[in-house]
Parts: structure tokens; C-alpha cells; sequence
């Protein structure tokens, strides 16, 4: 009975079995065409698509150079390393800490092993980073002094001469040597003189963030301002707002004091009439007369 119930699903008429190997038909046939045909050949690729792919080896190749960049570093002492610096060089929080704490106490170390000593560094960061440590010169040469048991017969023992550079005319190389002056500070000092067109006195070695009285006495020692330089002076009496907002003694409301000023009196004849605008500098006037053109 089940067997002749299942046996009636499978009668079909003479229309039924003809679709049934028509479909069967066009399934292989389809079949045949998905194997054998290259349907790849059909599809069209836009002009955009076509220049984007063409510039993608281009595109690796800066990627790669990108992840192959590595950044140079450039000598400096460590007792001067920020938080920046330390976490750029590889350092944990804790041990720039201690290397803060220790310089807190006006101590300062003179050899990679005393600032291993100071901030527990492991070795293999050390030999990373200790070549590029730069220690003052009196740093560097004691060794050679314990070395001689006994001196010629002079009293005393020849100072080296200083040779002293025109700041204008200094690079970084030069300003790194100064103690205390490192990367950051001595491209602060190079960008304020090239916004300024130069230094006209080294009183303006005050006007740099980030250096202390000590270090300024140093640079007062190994740099001076030989000749002025020529600078593209500031009409005062007919430059703009914004124009004088540029230079960077004038900040933008003294700028329009300045401009205040002229309407209200006249032209700015010389450094008393300068001295008489509000927010003006007294301290700073002789040096910032040098840059403007009355």
C-alpha cells in the first residue's frame, strides 16, 4: 500500500517527462558555460577604477617606506630629558621619574653608567641610546686629567680658548654644544630668528621659552651679534593689523593700539612715540626700533 502510494509520485505524462529533460538540458548546458567560458573578459573596469589600480604599487611602496622610516636622533644630554623625549626614546614613566626626581635635587649625571645607576634602564636600551649622550666638555676631559701624576713647571694649567660665533651665523650643531641647549631648544632659538630675519642683540636670547638664566649665560659666552643683519624692517606708520601682527614682539591688540595710535596722532616718528602706545614694551623698545622703518 505505501509502496503503490510512493509509486504514484513518480507517474509523470508525456509534457511532464519532456520539461523535466528540457530543464535537465539547459542545467548542464549552463553548467558547461560557467566551466568553460572566461566571463572575466566581460566585465569593464572604469577609468577611475583603471587609474586607482595603476597607482597601487606606487601607493605600497610609500607605505613601506613609511614603516621602514626611522627617525634620526641627534645628540643630547640626558639630564635634560622631558617626558617626551624619554617616552620617544623607549623609557617607562618610572624611569624618567627618577631621573626628574634626581635632577629636582640639582644633581646631574656624567656617564651612561651613572645614568643607568639613576634610572634603571636596562642595558639593552642603554647601548641604544648612550651613543648619542652628549656631555659638557669639562664632562669629557676630567678622565684625562686623573691620568697625569705630574704637570710641566707652570703655575697654572692653559685654559682652552673659546671661540666666539656670531649667533646669526650659528647652526644647530653649534647651539648643541652650549650646555643645557638641546634638539627642541635649539631649533626654538633657529625658527625665532628666522621669523625675526636675525638677532640684533643677544638680550633677545631672553625672549626664547625654555631657557634658563644659566644657560643664557653660556650662550652670552660663546655667541655675540657681530654685524646686524639685514632685516626686512616694518613700515610702522602704514602696515596693517594684521601685517604687524605677524612680527613676533606685536601681538594682534598691540598691533591695534598701533594703528589706534596713528589715527589718533599722527605718525610714529621715533622710539619716545613708540613708548607711548599702550602694551608697548619700555624694556624691549630699543630692540624692537631696530626692526621698524619710520
Amino acid at each position: 500500500m505505501i509502496f503503490e502510494t510512493i509509486k504514484s509520485f513518480f507517474k509523470f505524462s508525456r509534457v511532464q517527462r519532456s520539461g523535466i529533460f528540457l530543464l535537465f538540458f539547459v542545467i548542464i548546458v549552463l553548467q558547461m558555460l560557467y566551466f568553460f567560458v572566461d566571463f572575466s573578459s566581460f566585465s569593464k573596469t572604469s577609468p577611475e577604477k583603471e587609474k586607482w589600480l595603476s597607482l597601487q604599487s606606487e601607493i605600497d611602496s610609500m607605505k613601506q617606506q613609511k614603516r621602514d622610516y626611522v627617525p634620526k636622533i641627534y645628540p643630547f644630554n640626558p639630564n635634560f630629558i622631558t617626558d617626551y623625549k624619554g617616552y620617544k626614546l623607549g623609557m617607562s614613566v618610572a624611569e624618567i621619574d627618577r631621573l626628574l626626581a634626581f635632577r629636582k635635587e640639582n644633581k646631574y649625571v656624567n656617564s651612561p653608567k651613572e645614568f643607568q645607576a639613576v634610572t634603571k634602564v636596562s642595558d639593552s636600551l642603554l647601548d641604544a641610546i648612550s651613543p648619542y649622550f652628549k656631555f659638557p666638555d669639562w664632562v669629557n676631559n676630567k678622565k684625562e686629567f686623573k691620568d697625569y701624576k705630574k704637570y710641566p713647571n707652570t703655575a697654572f694649567a692653559k685654559k682652552e680658548k673659546i671661540v666666539i660665533i656670531d649667533i646669526n651665523q650659528a647652526s644647530q650643531e653649534d647651539l648643541i654644544k652650549i650646555y643645557g641647549i638641546g634638539e627642541a631648544i635649539s631649533l626654538r632659538i633657529l625658527k625665532f630668528k628666522e621669523s625675526l630675519g636675525g638677532f640684533v642683540s643677544m638680550e633677545q636670547m631672553k625672549d626664547v621659552w625654555g631657557l634658563s638664566p644659566e644657560v643664557i649665560e653660556n650662550l652670552n659666552t660663546h655667541f655675540k651679534v657681530s654685524t646686524l643683519p639685514n632685516v626686512k624692517k616694518i613700515d610702522i606708520n602704514n602696515a596693517s593689523i594684521k601685517e604687524l601682527s605677524l612680527f613676533p614682539y606685536f601681538k594682534y591688540p598691540l598691533s591695534k593700539n598701533i594703528v589706534t595710535y596713528r589715527s589718533m596722532n599722527g605718525d610714529i616718528k621715533n622710539i619716545e612715540d613708540l613708548t607711548k602706545i599702550k602694551g608697548m614694551s619700555i624694556d624691549k623698545a630699543n630692540i624692537i626700533v631696530l626692526y621698524l622703518d619710520f
